[in-house]
C-alpha cells in the first residue's frame, strides 16, 4: 500500500531556472486588463428622465431618497395590511 502512496507524489527537480526562450522582455508586455478593474458589470443602471436628473446631482442624492421612499412604503404597508383585515 505505501506503493501506491508514492505513485501520486509531485516529483521535484533540482533544475529550476527557465529555459532560454522564456526570457521575458517586460518593456514589450501588455497590462493585464482584468486585474485592478472595477465590475462594471454587476452594478445596475437606471436611465433618469430629464426633468428628474435636474434635481439631482449625484447618484448618491437619488439613493438618499429612494431609500426613504423605501422605508415609508415599508412602515405603509403593514398599516394597510391592517385595515384590510378588520
Amino acid at each position: 500500500m505505501r506503493a501506491n502512496a508514492n505513485v501520486m507524489k509531485k516529483k521535484t527537480t533540482d533544475n529550476d531556472d527557465l529555459r532560454p526562450h522564456y526570457d521575458f522582455d517586460y518593456d514589450k508586455m501588455k497590462p493585464n486588463r482584468f486585474a485592478g478593474e472595477k465590475k462594471v458589470y454587476k452594478q445596475t443602471f437606471i436611465a433618469l428622465d430629464e426633468d428628474v436628473s435636474k434635481v439631482f446631482q449625484s447618484s448618491e442624492d437619488v439613493n438618499v431618497v429612494l431609500r426613504s421612499a423605501i422605508r415609508a412604503m415599508r412602515t405603509a404597508a403593514p398599516k394597510a395590511q391592517k385595515r384590510r383585515a378588520s
